[in-house]
């Protein structure tokens, strides 16, 4: 029986990478400024991908860890795997992962990513595999949309306005309005908001960035305290 120690991290190509992702991902959308990106093999076969890229604002993360140089961090932005992977597989994946980065990008001190909570999981997968957790934030940016897939608002707001136009006839809606942020064209449509939470986790691939966190580091406890945990986009029971 083959188990998680079979399996093979390697650097794939952006157009494989993107063709799982769109195949397994809950969401089925890429991340565009995703550039590096690690292919999971199982007997020969990609099975999971994980992408790595920069975070779009990345202004707004790079004080999480205090004196990060610009290039010194990167977000893992997408991390798919498919049924076929044996149990462990993602935690295992992941310590692979992030030895090929710390011996050929020895400048990226730190990972960051983040766990819907509203529509997939809480990051059972990163507290397994060494992450804290550094913030619990109630999710408002994901909306249902005409078309019965959702949308997170940002993809519209960060959109222009002939973007916003194919973005329109994609997600069915009725009536919008290019020239404003998505939350007018959300109400012209009578779209609800999904309610739900969104987890900060960080990596450290150094000790030394880890010592210059500037925010608490949250109790994986309260997770289940706050009652929002989820699998696989199902709420979890509390016990």
């Amino acid at each position: 029986m083959l188990t998680a120690k079979d399996i093979i991290v390697k650097p794939i190509k952006a157009s494989a990478a993107i063709a799982l992702v769109k195949k397994v991902h809950y969401s089925g959308k890429v991340v565009n400024n995703s550039f590096l990106h690690l292919g999971v093999f199982l007997s020969g076969k990609l099975e999971g991908v994980m992408s790595f890229g920069s975070p779009l604002d990345k202004r707004k993360v790079l004080s999480l860890v205090e004196d990060t140089k610009w290039t010194g961090m990167l977000e893992l932005n997408r991390m798919a795997f498919t049924d076929l992977l044996p149990r462990n597989s993602e935690s295992r994946a992941l310590a692979i992962a992030f030895k090929l980065i710390k011996k050929n990008y020895p400048h990226i001190e730190w990972i960051l990513s983040f766990s819907d909570a509203t529509q997939c999981g809480d990051g059972t997968i990163y507290r397994a595999s060494g992450f804290v957790l550094t913030q619990i934030k109630k999710n408002m940016t994901i909306y249902n949309t005409p078309s019965g897939k959702t949308m997170a608002r940002l993809t519209w707001d960060a959109r222009s306005p002939e973007a916003r136009k194919a973005l329109a006839l994609k997600y069915g809606f009725v009536k919008y309005d290019v020239g404003s942020f998505f939350v007018k064209t959300a109400k012209m449509n009578g779209m609800s908001r999904l309610v739900g939470y969104q987890l900060r986790y960080i990596y450290f691939l150094n000790e030394a960035a880890r010592e210059r966190l500037t925010v608490p580091i949250v109790p994986f406890s309260k997770i289940d305290e706050m009652g929002i945990g989820m699998y696989k986009g199902k709420k979890k029971r509390v016990k």
